[in-house]
């Protein structure tokens, strides 16, 4: 359907192939062969409500990253301010803003081309997110600052001896966005670190990591509870966490 840009009904009933399509599919097929993300060629991914344009700037959006997107929707009630740390394609935020309307949504990304990418996915899913392009916290409002219901993380939690096993397709992925360091918990310890100073009390974080890293993780956001909760597969990947009631 990609390739021809016909709707599934259309190539259900059949319909005579134009050689500009078979020249569109021949393309996409040396792609793929070339180990590029299929999601990358066809260039969108639905995630959650929303509709998502991804391309080589950003990660793919993952089954695990929309499990816990919906494991966080069923456990905040109505926050009032959500920021989203590496937001890459912009699919927590964009995912949570649909979720939750009245939500003041921020989204932070080192990169300035993730940034773009999500902010495009924004303006075509008509929703109203504030994004910022620098290091975890850093670019965001002072005034936030004890004021965030809910923070929301898909880091780098790669260490750097782990990407030459990766299979092709995902290393055709950016880097930056795979990889935090030597030991692959940097990000995470980074975030720990610094949460406490911008969630509000009783406020919630959730983060998805490496499945090798669930004891670490429970004791890096120790001081937030560090429940550490499983993927579909039954792999720890992901850290709940809150800031203690004041």
């Amino acid at each position: 359907m990609a390739a021809t840009r016909r709707v599934r009904s259309q190539v259900l009933v059949g319909f005579d192939v134009t050689p500009g399509d078979q020249d569109t599919f021949d393309a996409f097929v040396a792609r793929r062969r070339a180990h590029e993300p299929l999601q990358y060629i066809e260039g969108s991914i639905p995630f959650a409500t929303v509709e998502l344009h991804v391309d080589d700037r950003v990660l793919v959006p993952r089954p695990e990253t929309e499990f816990l997107f919906s494991q966080v929707v069923a456990m905040v009630d109505g926050p009032g301010v959500i920021v989203d740390l590496c937001t890459g394609s912009g699919n927590l935020a964009l995912g949570l803003q649909a979720a939750f309307r009245d939500a003041r949504v921020y989204a932070v990304d080192l990169s300035s081309d993730a940034v773009d990418v999500a902010r495009g996915n924004a303006e075509h899913n008509d929703l109203n997110i504030q994004f910022f392009v620098g290091d975890l916290f850093e670019p965001l409002p002072h005034e936030l600052r004890g004021a965030v219901d809910l923070i929301v993380a898909n880091p780098p939690y790669l260490a750097e001896r782990e990407l030459a096993d990766l299979p092709p397709d995902v290393r055709f992925e950016p880097e930056m966005a795979l990889v935090a360091g030597p030991v692959g918990d940097e990000v995470l310890t980074r975030i720990a670190a610094q949460a406490d100073a911008w969630l509000a009390p009783g406020g919630v974080i959730a983060c998805e990591i490496s499945e090798f890293h669930g004891s670490r993780a429970a004791e890096i956001f120790s001081r937030y509870g560090g429940a550490i909760s499983q993927d579909l597969s039954g792999r720890d990947r992901y850290v709940f966490g809150s800031r203690g009631m004041e």
